[in-house]
């Protein structure tokens, strides 16, 4: 597996298990999975910025995964698929420093390696639906981080 492929599987298994287990704290479940898994500083931090890059925008992202893919309704989503998807779109709608084509392909590869034997073909549907609102989806992402600064300082 490639190196940012196992960073993003880092990241995965601590997003799943803070959305499944509320009480689990992400900056704990990630120091934890650094641990059973050591990276390197850098791939260490990008797992870091997917998990906390994800988790304050989880909201926006589902309302957005359910408005713009309404074929699959968030609560029928298996929560790996589910973060998997929310992985993907904040790579390429939100950070932006991954090429839409490549987190695609890595959200399929993940959900090769953790979903169920559906999940690969259902993740690539639902990305492929969501890239087609790219831009508006940046947008909308842009300024909700805007106003929730606003809303801090």
């Amino acid at each position: 597996m490639k190196p940012r492929s196992r960073a993003r599987g880092i990241a995965l298994q601590v997003l799943y298990e803070t959305d499944i287990a509320n009480n689990h704290l992400p900056g704990d479940v990630l120091t934890i999975r650094l641990e059973e898994v050591p990276l390197g500083d850098d791939l260490a931090e990008f797992a870091r910025q997917i998990v906390f890059g994800v988790l304050p925008l989880k909201q926006d992202l589902d309302q957005l995964i359910a408005r713009y893919a309404p074929d699959w309704p968030l609560d029928q989503i298996a929560a790996i698929d589910r973060n998997i998807l929310r992985i993907a779109f904040w790579e390429f709608a939100v950070s932006r420093e991954t090429p839409v084509k490549v987190a695609i392909n890595e959200a399929v590869e993940l959900a090769k390696l953790y979903g169920s034997d559906s999940a690969p073909r259902f993740v690539n549907g639902v990305l492929g639906t969501l890239v087609e609102h790219e831009q508006e989806i940046h947008q909308i992402i842009k300024n909700r981080i805007a106003e929730t600064e606003n809303l801090e300082s």
